[in-house]
């Protein structure tokens, strides 16, 4: 069972771990799984990765007793001309959680969320967006975290958290 973990700040050598939970957030369903070249050579995962750590981008990693890594969120400001699953508006952070299967449900991705949230308040952002697949378990962590949905899509729903 799990135990102990740690939250820090993103770094721009995480790069490589951000695109592993990109494929971890794209995989969230059991079985199933997309091969993690398919993931991140696909244009819709690729704009969250590519280029990291662009002005404007922030994370958190979480770390376990270990120092391994075990989940990550991050968030970047994308453009209106290439709009992110949970783009809503031009300077509004787009948010992604990625979280190792064996640390789901121990908190990780709550204490990750909340930590990215903090970061885009202090950086005076009033917003930040994300987007979920409808049936991924984690709505109700961010329904509970005080994101709400905005926009329904083809089986996946677009939600904000109002910061300030």
């Amino acid at each position: 069972m799990p135990s102990s973990f740690r939250i820090r700040p993103a770094a721009q050598a995480d790069g490589a771990f951000l695109g592993d939970m990109v494929v971890e957030a794209a995989n969230w369903r059991q079985g199933g799984q997309r091969p993690r070249h398919e993931v991140i050579g696909h244009p819709e995962y690729h704009r969250y990765i590519t280029g990291w750590m662009r002005p404007g981008d922030a994370g958190v990693i979480a770390l376990d007793a270990q120092e391994q890594p075990i989940g990550a969120a991050w968030y970047r400001i994308l453009p209106r001309t290439d709009p992110g699953f949970g783009y809503v508006a031009t300077g509004v952070p787009e948010l992604i959680v990625g979280v190792r299967p064996i640390w789901r449900a121990h908190g990780v991705g709550r204490a990750l969320l909340q930590r990215l949230c903090e970061i885009a308040r202090s950086q005076g952002h009033a917003r930040i967006s994300l987007s979920v697949e409808r049936g991924n378990y984690a709505q109700t962590l961010y329904r509970t975290e005080g994101f709400a949905v905005t926009q329904a899509g083809h089986g996946r729903d677009t939600m904000v958290k109002r910061l300030r």
